[in-house]
């Protein structure tokens, strides 16, 4: 085979593959979503989607869940890997306890933190014991949304902070330790030395963690199903709704796109605001 044509035909599988699992799939729903019942181009799904009462909920949860959920998992995760690369013995093993959570399932994770904040849970069991409440509090449900954002915050922290550390402990373990020896010399403090240099040299990490965690946080749907049911909506769980309960599949098609459009604003928005120019690069 020639050199020229070698390079197209090493990516020739991964270009299949996209085109029939991703691309025809995602013409498929476009088609859906922008085609009316008289199958001519049409808005009339968006705004059936638009108009339905609970579309501005859901799009408010789902971008306050997204903004309170990767700011904090990312502050959490630049913390752990922190302490994972300064450790001298026992790193395998913290780095495996703190990814446990990894492995578990959106629902399974749900379910974990349900035992914990429903009314029967170990919540309340710990607070009745200390004394603090004499009978037991409903965390969950429409009288309580502020504690059901908090339940839904703290499940989705604890279930996917460990891909954003995966993530950051190997662009970490990439970053020359002269940049650090160097900072040192000149009299760099440890905060300084954070600031200065392993921030801008985790740049293309912290990249691909954003554009991962924020897709992902658009997308959540298991762990609000399993907390509050649909009294929490979310673009996910009404995108489910529409195409599994009400039987409109055009509608959910259009709910779809919406994620989609969301998703590549923010992907682009994290490719702009953290590009790393060439001469800084680890």
């Amino acid at each position: 085979m020639s050199p020229r044509l070698l390079p197209y035909a090493l990516i020739a599988p991964a270009t299949v593959f996209t085109a029939a699992l991703f691309l025809y799939p995602f013409l498929l729903v476009a088609q859906q979503a922008f085609i009316g019942n008289d199958g001519a181009f049409s808005l009339a799904h968006f705004r059936t989607m638009a108009e339905h009462w609970k579309f501005e909920s859901a799009l408010t949860n789902t971008l306050w869940l997204a903004a309170i959920v990767v700011p904090l998992q990312l502050c959490l995760a630049l913390a752990l890997a922190q302490m994972v690369t300064r450790l001298q013995r026992g790193r395998d093993v913290m780095l495996y306890i703190w990814t446990i959570p990894l492995g578990i399932s959106d629902l399974a994770a749900g379910i974990i933190w349900l035992t914990v904040f429903e009314q029967t849970g170990f919540l309340n069991s710990i607070l009745m014991g200390l004394g603090a409440i004499d009978e037991p509090t409903s965390f969950l449900g429409y009288s309580n949304m502020g504690t059901t954002l908090l339940a839904v915050v703290v499940a989705e922290v604890w279930r996917a902070t460990a891909i954003v550390l995966v993530i950051l402990v190997s662009g970490m373990g990439l970053i020359p330790k002269e940049y650090s020896e160097a900072a040192e010399v000149f009299g760099a403090g440890a905060w300084a030395k954070f600031w200065r240099v392993t921030l801008p040299l985790l740049k293309p990490s912290l990249q691909t963690a954003l554009i991962l965690r924020t897709i992902l946080a658009f997308e959540v749907f298991a762990v609000v199903a399993v907390l509050s049911g649909t009294q929490f909506p979310v673009l996910m769980g009404e995108t489910y709704e529409w195409q599994f309960t009400l039987q409109d599949g055009p509608v959910a098609a259009a709910y779809a796109m919406v994620i989609l459009g969301i998703s590549v604003v923010s992907t682009v928005f994290f490719l702009r605001v953290l590009r790393t120019p060439e001469g800084v690069r680890a």
